[in-house]
């Protein structure tokens, strides 16, 4: 062997050896798991890249590199490609690399280009190329499309979506827009200032609850109606949430004729829950937390709180509706109403945290419709039980005048701390219990003149509302509030000013303290701090009253530490004023006073209202 052969054949085998130690060009390597999940996961709208599915119609085709110079001109060329055996794969691509596009870009036409192929895509004229269910491109279209509306059809600025009907550009050509204009009526108030829920980051709640769907989920402001009375139990400061959805006819037809013609619906997703889609119901988008939480972001009923304990005339509802009672949604026949009642120095806006787990459960969602009651929580008690007592009255009257809704009459209501007395003032049957307890001589015989005495006989002489089937006590002073009684809460009285229409009655009952009707005792008019002082004889004379009969009564009692609930507090209310007897249920949650947003708090109510309703 020559010298020359030997040294191919040494070579030969150091590289032989040397390759054995290098990768090959094609092979594995393992990486963890999290790592290889969000790379077979990721898509434009999760990782800001093209899904593999778009990367891959783009490899097939040699453009990845045209793309990244020229992504224009790619989506043209694959648009130019449609009616190829690939053109499933090529609607896809379409809508993802559209709304990439017009991300980089801003360019809006790409957007609504992008939610026109990712409807293509989901619903073709041909039911049988719908995509399969287990192809995770299915949720990645729908998200396309319901982003791709949101974005397409923003103002300029990006801060509201424009709802108009118009002519809109599109990558390929022109959108023809027309609107239903049916949606956009809401309780006898006209839709009006859309924004768009899903870029929305929520503050202040424990949990998010999204409907998976179709359809841009946004939040509306109401405005009252020329030619329809408003329904005044949804304030004129409400904003409201809907689904818009564009239903584009025929798409493939259009894409071929550069002109797409498309009706834009606006749904109320708690009546509409699904839009029927060819032969298919698709359920609609919603968000419920994110629409409460922009309701309540800068809303007036925050300014209430204090104001309105401090002030008996203030108020911050407007409109038509001056009795307090707010429904979240407009009255939706055969669900059962839950009444939640604030405690003192509050508002409504405490009870957002409960209100978004109950919205955010389907089955509480399908039996129940949420109202709340807003007060002046300085005011005498009786008062804002007789509002409280009449709202509701009033409310039944004007949404069901003949009675045929049985569900309004399996009411719910809930209440805190002084809510709860506010509560049980409409479920028992007072006789002349409190006017007796001030007074030697029975009301009728009195000499006050008839308004006074009305007003006295209405808020003083109760009787149970018979539609008022369950009732909630939640940290609540049955017996009284040992703080109503120390000096900084009695200073505290000074600066509540009662409504001005009690003057009159305070005067006259001063009068008749003279004449011995009412002892020799000065008479002021109490504030709801002085009825739940212990030692006061109306907290005194309701604490005695039991709960009528065919009322389910439950007690949610908050205590502070690990020490026997009974000799504890909640740091306003002790154990032995939250406890009464004869309730169906009683739960002992270690917490403090405001027990109303604590999880153990909101999932007795929830087993409650399940239970209420026959749930399993």
């Amino acid at each position: 062997m020559s010298f020359s052969t030997r040294g191919y054949l040494v070579a030969l085998s150091l590289l032989v050896l040397l390759a054995g130690g290098c990768a090959t060009p094609v092979g594995v390597k393992h990486i963890d798991e999290e790592t290889a999940y969000r790379a077979l996961d990721a898509n434009i709208l999760t990782s800001g890249q093209p899904s593999a599915y778009s990367t891959q119609l783009l490899e097939r085709n040699a453009l990845v590199v045209r793309y990244r110079n020229d992504p224009a001109a790619v989506l043209a060329e694959l648009y130019s490609g449609l009616g190829k055996p690939d053109e499933h794969d090529r609607l896809f691509a379409l809508a993802e690399l559209s709304f990439a596009h017009a991300n980089a870009t801003g360019d809006r036409a790409y957007f609504v280009s992008s939610a026109v192929f990712a409807y293509a895509f989901l619903f073709p004229s041909d039911p049988k190329a719908a995509p399969d269910p287990y192809d995770t491109r299915l949720r990645v279209a729908v998200d396309l499309y319901n982003q791709g509306l949101a974005n397409g059809l923003a103002t300029k600025d990006g801060s509201e979506v424009d709802l108009r009907p118009r002519p809109i550009p599109l990558s390929f050509g022109l959108l023809d827009l027309r609107v239903n204009e049916q949606g956009f009526r809401y309780g006898g108030y006209q839709l009006t200032k859309f924004v768009s829920l899903s870029d929305l980051k929520v503050r202040g709640l424990r949990n998010r609850y999204r409907e998976a769907g179709i359809g841009a989920p946004l939040s509306a402001h109401v405005e009252p109606l020329r030619d329809s009375p408003a329904n005044r139990w949804i304030p004129t400061t409400a904003k409201v949430p809907v689904t818009a959805f564009v239903r584009f006819d025929d798409p493939r037809r259009g894409m071929s004729e550069g002109k797409i013609r498309g009706t834009l619906e606006l749904y109320d997703t708690d009546k509409d829950r699904d839009v029927l889609i060819g032969s298919s119901a698709v359920p609609l988008e919603s968000d419920s937390t994110a629409a409460l939480a922009y309701r309540l972001e800068g809303a007036p009923v925050w300014d209430f709180e204090l104001a309105g304990f401090r002030s008996g005339d203030f108020t911050f509802l407007g409109g038509s509706n001056d009795n307090g009672l707010l429904m979240l949604h407009p009255y939706m026949p055969g669900l059962i109403p839950v009444v939640f009642v604030h405690g003192t120095a509050s508002s409504p806006a405490r009870w957002a945290e409960m209100a978004n787990e109950l919205l955010g459960d389907p089955n509480i969602a399908s039996h129940y419709q949420l109202w709340f009651f807003i007060y002046n929580s300085g005011n005498p008690i009786a008062l804002s039980a007789l509002k409280l007592r009449e709202a509701l009255s009033a409310a039944l009257n004007d949404i069901d005048p003949a009675g045929k809704d049985q569900a309004l009459r399996q009411m719910v209501l809930i209440g805190h701390s002084q809510g709860g007395l506010l509560a049980k003032m409409l479920v028992v049957d007072s006789g002349s219990r409190f006017w007796d307890r001030r007074s030697k001589i029975p009301l009728e015989q009195t000499r006050l003149d008839p308004e006074t005495r009305d007003l006295l006989r209405r808020a003083m002489f109760v009787k149970p509302l018979p539609f008022i089937k369950q009732v909630v006590f939640i940290s609540t002073p049955h017996r009284g509030s040992y703080m109503a009684s120390i000096f900084i809460v009695k200073l505290m009285n000074k600066f509540v000013n009662l409504p001005g229409g009690l003057v009159k009655a305070a005067v006259q009952l001063e009068n008749l303290r003279g004449s011995g009707v009412l002892g020799n005792n000065p008479i002021t008019m109490p504030t709801a701090l002085d009825n739940m002082d212990k030692s006061n004889p109306f907290v005194q004379t309701l604490s005695g009253l039991p709960i009528a009969p065919g009322v389910h009564a439950h007690s949610i009692i908050a205590v502070k530490g690990n020490g026997p609930p009974e000799d504890g507090n909640d740091g306003v209310v002790e154990y032995k004023s939250a406890h009464i007897d004869g309730v169906e249920s009683e739960l002992v949650v270690r917490s403090g006073h405001s027990t109303q947003s604590t999880p153990e708090t909101i999932e007795e109510v929830r087993r409650i209202l399940y239970e209420n309703a026959g749930i399993h």
